[in-house]
């Protein structure tokens, strides 16, 4: 990691050398903002390279769309990738894909870069791999104008999280949120401790389970379910064991409740999920908390 401090003030071939490659093959970006310093945050950094794809001319800037690689491609496959592109699709396995989703990819990859002329760019690093293809689906439906200003924001998430993991130094917005839950037995009026329940992520990609986990005597997890880092959009449920949680406590067995499923959605993985479960031998209930 670099400090914010040194890339205020080392000469220009170094500031290329250290953030060149934050930027899909657009080392020019980090030369341009060279002029622009000291930045006080990273975030302001961010923002001036930002800036830099953002004001160059549309010509400029289609160049630079079509400078990247597509995702599960022929590059990914053949681990030709860019470092930063080879890690980011390489944490949903998109360089070795299964054989449905890489003919999936092939169709997709296809299709827009026919309809747009450039592949489609989203934050891997943000999306589960169902929540990926929903979209790339989805933009496939848009004007060229629309998509194209969709993948420059994409772009500016992607570059973020690249920014962050080379320098660190004060004004940062958060990157990561978290996932909990929290069980209260409402038939006792106390935390629900000892019951077991498990996350599983849902798709067209198929469903993922993420392990099981045991509330503690304050009907919490000992650590989030997600913790930071691992938040992504994406589709998920929370499965109860709330039958197995009644008969250990020596309760009544519910005769309509075995394993409760809470299906939600996570679309901003920069944020706190709380998805608390109240519940009871006869019914149960849950809302998203803080």
């Amino acid at each position: 990691m670099t400090d914010l401090s040194l890339i205020n003030t080392i000469p220009v071939v170094e500031l290329e050398d250290k953030l060149g490659s934050v930027f899909e093959h657009a080392p020019w970006v980090a030369r341009g903002i060279a002029p622009m310093r000291p930045f006080l945050s990273i975030d302001d950094l961010h923002a001036a390279m930002l800036g830099q794809v953002l004001a160059a001319p549309e010509s400029t800037r289609l160049e630079f769309l079509r400078g990247h690689p597509e995702l599960a491609g022929e590059h990914a496959r053949r681990s030709t990738l860019a470092a930063h592109s080879a890690e980011e699709q390489a944490t949903l396995g998109l360089n070795q894909p299964n054989p449905a989703i890489a003919e999936t990819f092939d169709e997709l990859n296809a299709a827009y870069r026919t309809k747009f002329g450039f592949p489609f760019i989203i934050c891997v690093r943000r999306h589960t791999l169902g929540s990926i293809i929903a979209n790339f689906r989805a933009r496939l439906l848009r004007d060229a104008e629309t998509e194209q200003a969709q993948a420059l924001t994409e772009i500016g998430h992607i570059t973020r999280l690249r920014l962050a993991s080379l320098v660190e130094g004060p004004g940062s917005k958060p990157l990561s949120g978290w996932l909990s839950t929290h069980v209260l037995d409402v038939s006792i009026g106390r935390p629900a401790a000892g019951m077991t329940l498990e996350l599983v992520e849902l798709g067209e990609a198929g469903e993922r389970t993420y392990g099981k986990f045991v509330t503690n005597h304050d009907g919490r997890t000992n650590a989030p379910i997600l913790p930071q880092g691992q938040m992504r959009i994406g589709v998920y449920e929370l499965r109860f064991e709330v039958d197995t949680y009644f008969e250990a406590r020596g309760a009544e067995t519910p005769e309509f409740l075995g394993l409760v499923p809470i299906r939600f959605r996570i679309t901003d993985p920069e944020s706190h999920y709380h998805v608390p479960l109240l519940v009871s031998p006869g019914g149960y209930s849950t809302y998203r908390g803080s």
